[in-house]
């Protein structure tokens, strides 16, 4: 399996985004997850000690269950929260270059800024439509494939994904597939 550009850490190819939808069923969420799989922990809208607090009880889970864990919107904390990585949003590559870097795409101009900043790996969206962009235009098949073109990087596909529409992927092009809702209970 291949592994990020500054460790080597192996490139899951599940990933969960973590979101405060999943509510209560987020632990479960996680336990579920085959081993070897991602997670992108978000939970913005939680005061930062509680963020800190869900953020260990994952990474616990993870490490017995042999998972990567990115700290989603801050390089300095995923470093001090000991994160196997972060999830950048703001498209510039952090000061780390031992710490893995995700970044979420959704045009080539963004593609281009992942290029840029040296991702590891890229999350494309959305792929289909999705719950957490409702009355986003989806991607579609052949949009989202020649976007895949663009990237510098291993490609995530996102958005309305499932475990049937993830067996549909051509994992020539595409690494893996993340998603909120197909990890519920």
């Amino acid at each position: 399996m291949p592994s990020f550009q500054h460790t080597n850490l192996p490139l899951p190819r599940i990933w969960l985004m973590s979101d405060e939808r999943l509510g209560e069923s987020f632990l479960d969420a996680v336990k579920r997850l085959p081993t070897g799989a991602g997670i992108i922990f978000r939970h913005y809208s939680l005061p930062q000690e509680a963020r800190r607090k869900l953020f260990r009880q994952t990474q616990r889970i993870a490490r017995r269950r042999g998972y990567a864990v990115f700290l989603s919107d801050n390089e300095r904390d995923a470093i001090s929260w000991k994160a196997d990585g972060w999830h950048n949003r703001n498209g510039q590559r952090g000061a780390a270059r031992n710490l893995a870097c995700s970044m979420p795409v959704h045009n080539p101009r963004e593609i281009l800024a992942a290029n840029r900043a040296r991702a590891d790996l890229v999350f494309l969206s959305p792929l289909y439509p999705t719950k957490s962009h409702a009355g986003a235009k989806a991607l579609g098949g052949h949009r989202f494939a020649q976007l895949v073109k663009l990237a510098n990087m291993p490609a995530v596909a996102l958005g309305g994904m499932t475990r049937g529409r993830a067996a549909m992927l051509d994992t020539r092009t595409v690494h893996g597939w993340a998603a909120i809702s197909e990890f519920q209970i």
